[in-house]
Parts: C-alpha cells; structure tokens; sequence
C-alpha cells in the first residue's frame, strides 16, 4: 500500500437508503451476542478496493485497513499497541536485521500459512517486489529514487529467509517504518498467472475493480490475516468473517465484523442513537452532545492522529498555476487562514493548528522552530499588502492584476484572483470550515468558491497533470476535515512533496526541498527533517490547516483490549467484547 496513510475516498448514496443498507444483516441493533460487531466507516468514505496495493485513485484508509486484515504485512509498524511500533503479533516477519553498514537487511519469516494450507514463503515477498518493480509509476507509494529505486536486489536464503540491498546506507529506523512496512507477501501461487509481471498487474487491478465479484472471486479466498470477506457490497457495507485457519498471533476476538457505510454524519449519528452501532463517531459540533451517548451505555473518546491536513494547489492549472508559483500570493492565502478560529470554533476544540508538514498535534523532535512558531499568521491586512506590493488592486471586491510587471511569470495583466476548491460533500463541519475560510479570503480580496462532491470523486477529478490536459481544470482540491495525511512513524514528505512524488497532487517541486527529503532518510540526526520542516513552513506547498483529531468515537461500553492506531488503522482482530 501507500507508505502513508490517508483517509480518502466515498460513495454517495441518498440518506434513507444508506441507513437501510447500512443495517442490512444487522436487524438494525447492535451486537448484543458479541458475536459480532458493527463498526461505522466515515460519512462518504466507502471502501472501493481489495488488492492490497494501493493506487493514486484508491487511497482511502478503509482500503488500507480491510487489506491488512486479510492480507497481513511483512512489517505491521502502526500505533496499535498505544505507541508507533512494530507491531509483531500482527506481521509476517519475525526478525529484520541490518547489515553493520546499514545497506541491505535479512528478513527472518515466521512459519505461517496461507487459508488454503500452503506455507508463506519468500518467493510470495518476492512476487510483490518484482510486480512493484515493474509498475512502480502505477503504484500509490511510488517516489521517484525511494522503493523500489533504491532497493537494488533481492535475494532469496530460503523459504523464510531473504535479503534485500540497498544503493546506499539508510537509517534503518526510516526504512523499517517508511519502506520495508509496505511491503505485503502475495499467494503468489494463486496470483501469478503467468506472463511478465506487467501482464499480472493488469490481470489483478482489473480483477480489483470488479468491487461486486469481491464475495466470490477466488483471487480473495487464499488470505493470511485474521479475517476474510464474506461480502463487499458496492454501496459500501463490507462483512468480515474471521479466518479459521489463520496461525499468526492476532487471533479474531470476534467472529463476525460488519462494517457500515454513511453519506453523512447525521445518517450516523442517527444510527448511534438507534443503538444499530457499536463503534461509531460524533462530528467536533456534537461535543455538546456527549452525555446523551454516555447516558445510552457508550464511551466517548477523540482518536488523536499523526497527520496533516492541508489544500493542495494546482500548480499546472492553466487560469491560476501561474499565480500559485508566487511565492507571495501563497503567503498572502496563508495569511487570510485564520487557523485558531478554525480550531476552535468549527472545530470544537478538537484541532490543533499545522503550520508546515510535521504533525503538530503530538510532541515529537521532528518538528522545526519555525513552523511551530507560524511564519505566517493570520492577517488580511498583511496579506491584502502583499497582493498590492505585487502589481494587484482592488476592483468590484476581488484583487486584480494591474501591473504583470510586478505580479510575477505568467500572470497576464487583467487576471483575477478568483480560485475555487472541490471539496468534499457530505459533512456539516466541512461546509462550515470552507465558508469561515470563503469569508476570511473575502476580506484579503480573493474570491473563493465552492464545490462539492463526494471524497472518491474528490480524488478522481483533482489528479496530478499537466497544464494541457482537460483533467487539470481543478484549482485547489479538500478531502475534507476527516481527509487529512497520516503518516509512517518517520514523517518525511516524499510521497507528498517531493518532485513527481506519489501522492503530490499539484504537481509541487523544489530542488532544495527535494534535497532535503533526500537527506532526512539517510541522517540519523534529526536536524535534517527538521530543515525540511522549516523549508516548507515557509514555502507553501498546500495550504496548511488545522489537524482534527481522527475521529471523536463512540464506543459500547465492553468493547475494549484494543488502542485506536494513530496511524489511522482499524485493526478488526484486537477489537474485543470484554463484558
């Protein structure tokens, strides 16, 4: 999958259908036998793919975390356990030991099976990476130079031994949490149909995108995680039966695991009172409503992520990317962000301020003096003189270019500072988040529009291109306030920031940062991410905005032995009923 986490993507359907679909098989009530569970996906976060390899187009978190309980990783490192850790009990490696020069690693595999009885061996690691290395481009977690680039051979002992080899020395703590985590052993004795690994990749991404054969396709059937599918519907209701012939050390506590689907908030909420949910969610505005959930037998508890939210801009639009490549016009956007009323107010208290792409919502020794200062505090007036410095007037309410000269490369004289953001549907604390920042940008002289659609279609009408493409129309794209970039435990920025990144939507590039993502993976001093951390507070790459905490959940009473991963994971086989 992605080496970072993301909470993207939805499906959209009408709200009353939705709560009938979503209680389907259920009878509408909780699992009062604890035999099963009923977990509520996010509002228009509908899970879309299987095949535990993620692409551009299917990043969502729910993806992510529904694969790793059918397929388990090599290297489980999620916060699982209440910490960001290798999480043993849930991988297929047992040991990784690297060479005293710190370019290669010896994987030791535990002695696991597949579902139909047939061991995991290195040769099923082994079709992973030769399917990655030959369509690397197609894949989510692909940075230009990192995996698979820098890992330049592999080598098999035996059975559950292998060597991987690297074109230099790397910090072994980044490569274990960053690289060596995404990689996920495949039943390559079902999976490999012969022909080239490019002809295997197409077979499996369009066996992927046949969401309603996910129930009785054979591909599914041969697993090595705690769960299985007994059925994936394509309004996004997913049941999950555990796997009774799984030997690794996250045995299922609970047999059957449904997970729900919403297309909005309220439809849940409503679904919580019903009592038809068992592990669900309240938005930050129903924080004033707390009572009445602990009053009707639940706990309620803020799930708290290591992540960034932010707006990435189009910098290859044709009507605005010249205007996004001045650096003052980003400062003057950032400075009409008023994050701490964000925080606060439309938040509920449930956000901290981001000034740059380090998490700031946990202490870490990450983060850089300058971006936890904020370079650019809110300030219309700061940001309307920027604009005026800079060739732009006033006219009709909405800056003007009026001196090219000064405005900067590529913006014609006459351009308006008119952007507008296709944002996701379907949550009131969204909504009220993008008209504070429509307001604020109003007063700077920035006309912002909206428009919204849900998170799956977010993300298929907002991709990485070029200026003369018909897709590149978009401007500025939000995957909403639950839509924010989870990272590994090491937070670097190449997928999101780095030139021809995986996941660097708009098309971002600076040398000097690139440089520095570079040097943040292979110095163990943490100097190095904290320079990166500095450059981009300071440069603007997205629109940086407030991180809300994952979700604010709402949990049976009795349900427990689990930590919720802020690595933003659901992990089905730690959740028990513990009463």
């Amino acid at each position: 999958m992605s080496p970072a986490r993301t909470r993207f993507a939805g499906a959209a359907l009408g709200a009353g259908t939705l709560l009938l679909t979503a209680c389907s098989g259920t009878s509408g009530t909780s699992s009062a036998s604890h035999d099963s569970i009923n977990y509520a996906l996010p509002a228009n976060f509908t899970p879309n793919w299987i095949l535990p390899i993620g692409t551009a187009a299917h990043l969502n978190t729910n993806n992510i975390s529904i694969a790793n309980t059918l397929w388990e990783p090599l290297i489980a490192y999620d916060g699982s356990t209440g910490k960001i850790a290798w999480n043993k009990a849930g991988s297929v490696a047992t040991a990784a030991d690297f060479a005293a020069d710190n370019k290669s690693v010896r994987i030791t595999l535990g002695d696991r099976h597949w579902s139909d009885g047939k061991p995991i061996t290195s040769r099923d690691v082994e079709f992973w990476y030769d399917l990655i290395k030959a369509n690397k481009a197609q894949w989510a977690g692909y940075n230009p130079g990192k995996a698979p680039d820098n890992w330049t051979s592999f080598k098999a002992e035996d059975d559950r031994h292998f060597t991987i080899t690297f074109d230099k020395a790397y910090n072994p703590q980044w490569m274990l949490a960053n690289e060596l985590n995404s990689i996920t052993p495949l039943p390559q004795h079902v999976w490999d149909k012969g022909g080239d690994p490019k002809q295997v990749w197409t077979f499996l991404n369009n066996a992927a995108k046949n969401i309603a054969g996910y129930q009785k396709d054979a591909l599914w059937k041969t697993i090595s995680g705690p769960y299985a599918v007994k059925s994936f519907s394509t309004s996004g209701k997913v049941v999950l039966t555990a796997n009774k012939k799984y030997d690794g050390g996250e045995k299922p506590g609970i047999p059957t695991v449904n997970l729900l689907p919403f297309t909005t908030a309220d439809a849940e909420k409503n679904a919580l009172r019903s009592g038809s949910v068992d592990y669900g969610y309240i938005e930050a505005t129903d924080l004033d409503q707390k009572d009445s959930f602990t009053g009707q037998g639940y706990t309620v508890k803020p799930w708290s992520g290591w992540a960034i939210t932010y707006m990435p801009y189009n910098f290859n639009n044709p009507a605005m990317g010249a205007v996004f490549k001045q650096l003052y016009a980003r400062q003057a956007i950032q400075h009409s962000i008023d994050q701490a009323s964000l925080a606060k107010v439309v938040l509920n208290g449930t956000a901290v301020p981001g000034y740059g792409p380090i998490p700031q919502g946990q202490a870490s020794d990450f983060l850089s003096p300058v971006q936890k200062d904020n370079p650019y505090p809110f300030s219309t007036s700061t940001a309307q003189k920027l604009l005026t410095d800079h060739g732009w007037s006033e006219q009709g309410g909405v800056m003007t270019c009026t001196e090219p000269a000064k405005c900067g490369e590529g913006v014609a004289k006459g351009t308006k500072f008119e952007m507008q953001v296709l944002s996701q549907s379907g949550s009131t604390v969204t909504d009220n988040m993008m008209s504070a920042i429509q307001s604020a940008f109003a007063k700077t002289g920035i006309k912002f529009s909206i428009k919204t659609a849900p998170v799956n279609s977010v993300l298929s009408q907002t991709p990485q291109c070029t200026s003369g493409q018909s897709i590149c129309k978009w401007q500025l794209s939000f995957f909403g306030t639950a839509g924010s970039w989870y990272f590994n435990a090491f937070p670097t920025g190449d997928s999101l920031f780095q030139s021809k990144g995986g996941s660097n939507f708009g098309n971002y590039s600076n040398p000097e940062v690139d440089k520095l993502i570079s040097a943040s993976t292979t110095s163990s001093s943490n100097q190095a991410i904290q320079d990166y951390s500095a450059a981009l507070a300071k440069d603007l790459p997205v629109i940086w905005l407030p991180e809300p905490v994952y979700q604010i959940s709402v949990m049976k009473n009795g349900l427990g032995g689990f930590s919720q991963d802020s690595l933003a994971n659901f992990h089905p086989a730690q959740w028990k009923w513990t009463s």
